[in-house]
């Protein structure tokens, strides 16, 4: 008996359909080695990753193909997958450590996957907005920051496409 069950995520292999509709993935596979332009993150092995050393010998190199990668797109475009929102006393009490540690995780989790960033934070009325280019970076987000300074977090995955809306919130 099959049962048909949703998937979350993107799988193309062994020809199983995408399961994530994002718009800014490639259909198909790059020519490889590409180099972002904006980023200088490298294309190769069919997956995104970063190597100032190889990117800098790309440069000079005539075969690198040159390209916007998914992520530069989608912080151009303004299309952020994954939504935190911080709010309480507590946070603006502590706002300098909390920003350290949302930046050190962002950044640890970039360097895994640079298609996974930060797109901006902004300030509004009395909470703090962070905006990324992936749904499970928000939620990672959020998860850190209750770990580290507890509060009320709540997830919500909503919408076509998923969007993650993360909401973490402490008072005292």
């Amino acid at each position: 008996m099959q049962r048909n069950v949703q998937k979350f995520g993107f799988s193309d292999k062994r020809g199983r359909t995408r399961t994530t509709p994002d718009p800014y993935l490639a259909e198909a596979a790059l020519k490889e080695p590409a180099v972002c332009q904006t980023c200088q993150a490298i294309y190769r092995q069919k997956r995104w990753q970063l190597d100032p050393m190889l990117a800098a010998r790309l440069t000079h190199d005539p075969a690198a193909h040159w390209v916007t990668c998914p992520a530069c797109q989608k912080a151009a475009g303004h299309y952020p997958e994954g939504i935190l929102t911080l709010r309480g006393s507590y946070l603006w009490n502590h706002e300098e450590e909390i920003r350290r540690i949302l930046t050190n995780t962002a950044d640890r989790i970039g360097l895994r996957n640079p298609l996974e960033r930060v797109i901006r934070i902004d300030r509004r009325e009395e909470s703090l907005v962070i905006e990324t280019t992936d749904n499970k970076l928000a939620e990672q987000l959020g998860r850190t920051l209750q770990k580290a300074h507890s509060g009320e977090l709540q997830i919500d995955w909503q919408g076509s496409p998923v969007v993650c809306r993360v909401q973490w919130e402490r008072w005292h």
